[in-house]
């Protein structure tokens, strides 16, 4: 845990040290160089190319990973959508600043205006922000980008699966039906604070990713007379899918290679804008996604690599997810990074490189510079813990060694999942006991050695007390003692 007097000395530190000693890469140039965020909804950690994708071509995701660094230990905040975005944008567990699960388009809480958000602290040092894409932290006014450090909002305010259509495409109000998408509004697209338009049906999804592709080159280009910050969370891989008729059916995994393709295609887009507008060595880009693939949706849904379940889960296809950092003459090209890191350490490490001050209240991010400019030798991040549900401490890890706390979750390991785009079965799995895995052997959690390192399963277990004082566990009726309170509309 980190707070703004201890973050700060830590990081100006380093940067003297970077300084001092580093000859593989410069100091950044400048302190204000535009940062462009690209985070992916429901992509798997094998779903890119160099995680082992098959059957469809990520050119341009390829390229940005040979022109950078690839993160392979790479964690979001939750393995769900509002907590893993409030995680990012804030650089705190969800947990910590009362976000759970997802929000849903009847909620009536949201981001708390006492919180500081990526693009909040970067208006500080001077920065243009927009947000072009999913939203999902209250979509009410008060909890919109506007009100939380954007000059400009375009999307929908909450996932594309909430409307009142069903999984294939068929209006609910056409089905004698009793199920939740009944309750939904109309999916609604919002530019700055007003509604502008909708997204009626399955034809409307396919417009998503080209939409938000083409008024993010706007943003870069009507932005780049002075630093900008862009945060680009798209709609897919997310149910329902879409895609554009210009790669509808161009790959050999149906539509989700069909939509990914499209993804990379934007990628791309984003990367020729730069390098049109003469922007591409003063760009920081960070491309990674909110959580793992959700595997009820069989062929719909991604891939984990291997990893073990998906999203809904602390286990590590849950939380483990693709990261590639691209900045031309700061960051290494080709380099790999294996060391633990997460979407909470962005807020700070922007601070440490724009030299913006830090939110004054407690924090949980780390400051990840030197590991981006390619120092081997030091661990910033040491410590990670999984919490899920309202505040379930499922999970703690110290460098690779993972104790998984006894919980009862989702699992589908030893189900089929629907294979077709339907949802398919699901289970639960009850842990009765804490079980230990070693990641580095055993990435996809098959073995608990438990019995094997006593004493590291009294270090992750004292790990677990810390984090349980300090954020609580439900599971544990202990209800922690630095937890702050979610946005409410009333």
């Amino acid at each position: 845990m980190i707070t703004l007097k201890s973050t700060l000395s830590i990081g100006m530190a380093s940067l003297a040290t970077v300084s001092a000693t580093s000859q593989k890469s410069s100091a950044p140039k400048t302190s204000t160089p535009n940062i462009i965020i690209i985070l992916m909804d429901d992509l798997g950690y094998g779903d890119i190319g160099r995680n082992g994708a098959n059957q469809y071509e990520t050119p341009n995701l390829n390229k940005l990973t040979n022109q950078g660094m690839q993160f392979t230990w790479w964690y979001c905040p939750q393995a769900v959508s509002s907590a893993s975005r409030a995680g990012l944008l804030t650089g705190c567990y969800p947990n910590r600043i009362g976000f759970s699960g997802a929000l849903m388009p009847w909620a009536e809480v949201g981001i708390n205006s006492d919180e500081t958000t990526i693009a909040e602290m970067l208006k500080t040092k001077g920065y243009t922000t927009g947000i072009i894409g999913k939203w999902h932290l209250g979509h009410h006014e008060k909890f919109l980008p506007l009100q939380h450090g954007f000059d400009y909002y375009y999307g929908i305010p909450y996932s594309n699966d909430m409307w009142p259509v069903d999984f294939d495409g068929v209006p609910m109000r056409l089905k004698d039906t009793t199920d939740r998408k009944m309750r939904y509004p109309v999916l609604p697209l919002i530019e700055g604070n007003k509604k502008v338009g909708e997204v009626p049906d399955l034809r409307g999804q396919d417009k998503l990713t080209t939409d938000y592709t083409e008024r993010a080159v706007k943003f870069i280009e009507s932005s780049k007379n002075k630093p900008f910050f862009l945060y680009l969370p798209h709609s897919m891989v997310h149910i329902p899918l879409g895609v554009s008729d210009k790669f509808r059916g161009k790959s050999k995994q149906g539509l989700y290679g069909d939509v990914m393709m499209e993804v990379d295609w934007s990628v791309g887009e984003i990367m020729n804008a730069l390098e049109r507008n003469g922007l591409d060595k003063n760009t920081l880009i960070i491309f990674t996604s909110d959580n793992g693939p959700w595997l009820n949706f069989g062929n719909h849904a991604g891939t984990t690599g291997g990893l073990r379940e998906g999203k809904g889960t602390s286990w590590e296809g849950g939380q483990r997810v693709p990261c590639i950092m691209r900045w031309p003459g700061v960051i290494p090209a080709g380099e790999i990074c294996n060391k633990l890191a997460s979407s909470i350490d962005l807020l700070p490490t922007l601070a440490i490189i724009t030299g913006a001050q830090l939110p004054d209240r407690k924090i949980d991010g780390v400051n990840l510079y030197l590991l981006m400019l390619g120092e081997k030798e030091i661990s910033p991040r040491r410590e990670f813990l999984y919490y899920y549900g309202q505040n379930n401490l499922e999970a703690v890890q110290i460098d690779y060694w993972k104790l998984v706390l006894p919980h009862t979750g989702r699992t589908y390991r030893g189900h089929m999942p629907g294979l077709d785009g339907w949802p398919g079965p699901t289970g639960t799995e009850t842990i009765s006991r804490s079980e230990l895995y070693d990641l580095r052997r055993d990435p996809g959690e098959w073995y608990d050695v438990s019995t094997l390192y006593p004493e590291k399963v009294k270090e992750l277990e004292a790990l677990a007390e810390k984090a349980r004082k300090d954020l609580g566990d439900d599971l544990t009726k202990v209800p922690g003692a630095n937890r702050r309170e979610i946005g409410k509309l009333k």
